[in-house]
């Protein structure tokens, strides 16, 4: 089966932007969660061939290195293709360029992972699907590793709310990345703008959760989170900042 690049152009909206005008951290995510639904749907391994044999995919990492923040009326191109993959882990990489000079503005990889959705057991993908394949080409060849450790400085509790779950009943992974966004405080999120993220998830969060606590440590130029639950980690998140010009 010969696989080509998801491509999706982009305008993007006044409501996907922040207060300066730069897109927002939940709108970025959902470019990219959306353009894999997309593409996997293109593939015949999206939602519909995955409810059909009652397994899914769930992401396990994500690495997003942020050049430059695409802007209100910016128009963009996201692309997006299988990269990678083995016995239990298939990679995905992204792209986001700016569609009249064609520079590099995001580039992202994601690993992920297909589970029975009964036992909740990773599966091997050549045993649930049929001819699987990558384009061997990765716009950021980097190791995932582990997620980092850090000292608490604070701990920011964020609600859970109705439109934070999505229709697979857990909180939309999308979310984290609000909740690691706005826990670095208002001072600090008004003079800084994203300039990459790391996510790194681990359980997923049921709809009926009330509410989540965010561990945070803050430096100049780097923030680090945890989504916690009682004692459960639910996923660590490292921020990337740079200031505001």
């Amino acid at each position: 089966m010969e696989i080509k690049k998801h491509i999706q152009n982009i305008l993007v909206k006044s409501y996907q932007c922040d207060r300066y005008g730069y897109l927002r951290p939940i709108m970025l995510m959902n470019f990219l969660q959306g353009a894999a639904a997309s593409h996997a749907e293109e593939l015949g391994a999206g939602r519909t061939y995955c409810e059909s044999h009652n397994i899914a995919w769930v992401v396990t990492h994500y690495m997003i290195d942020i050049i430059e923040l695409p802007k209100f009326k910016d128009e963009v191109v996201l692309q997006t293709w299988p990269s990678y993959h083995n016995g239990l882990r298939a990679y995905r990489d992204f792209e986001i360029r700016n569609k009249h000079d064609n520079r590099l503005m995001i580039r992202a990889t994601s690993q992920w992972v297909l589970i029975n959705l009964n036992t909740r057991r990773l599966l091997r993908l050549n045993d649930c699907l049929e001819n699987w394949g990558s384009i061997n080409e990765r716009v950021w060849d980097i190791d995932f590793g582990k997620a980092p450790n850090f000292d608490v400085e604070k701990i920011h509790t964020m609600k859970c709310r109705f439109d934070d779950v999505d229709v697979n009943q857990h909180i939309n992974n999308a979310v984290y990345a609000v909740w690691a966004t706005e826990s670095v405080g208002f001072e600090f999120r008004n003079t800084h703008r994203l300039r990459g993220i790391e996510i790194y998830f681990e359980h997923e969060i049921n709809a009926e959760t009330p509410e989540v606590q965010i561990h945070v440590s803050l430096e100049p130029s780097v923030s680090y989170h945890k989504i916690m639950t009682g004692d459960t980690q639910h996923a660590t998140i490292v921020c990337h900042w740079v200031a505001n010009d």
